[in-house]
């Protein structure tokens, strides 16, 4: 069978701009430049995550804990209402609950910060994987 494409001239087509040199000057200084904001970006959500305080408590407020938006424990405080020196399972449940329901808090604060941070469409950058947390 003849080939059906030999009539077509042989010409090839004109190549696409940077097609010689794919990753081109050009692109290497757009994608630094994304890369250089994004660090940036990281850098000022990892400063609002520091001075975030998040608050949860159990037991009615019984008992409250405070985290930073990374998930440290800032404090935590106990109404002396719910000291029983007969009960201190209780107490120290009440405790765990609220430190769990804030460190879930600062971990959902702390992915939406890291959502925004990502522009629609960006494939994954070496290097921000440490600034992100992942």
């Amino acid at each position: 069978m003849a080939n059906p494409f030999k009539s077509m001239g042989g010409a090839k087509p004109a190549p696409m701009p940077g097609a010689a040199n794919p990753g081109g000057a050009g692109m290497q200084q757009m994608l630094q430049s994304i890369q250089n904001k994004m660090l940036a970006d990281a850098e000022k959500m990892n400063e609002r995550l520091d001075a975030e305080r998040i608050e949860a408590s159990s037991g009615g407020g019984m008992v409250s804990a405070v985290v930073s938006g990374h998930g440290d424990l800032i404090s935590v405080k106990i109404n002396p209402e719910c000291v029983d020196p007969e009960d201190v399972e209780t107490l120290e449940d009440l405790v765990t609950t609220a430190i769990r329901a804030a460190l879930e808090k600062a971990d959902t604060l702390k992915t939406e910060e890291q959502k925004n941070l990502m522009p629609a469409g960006l494939p994954n950058m070496p290097g921000l994987s440490g600034l992100l947390g992942g």
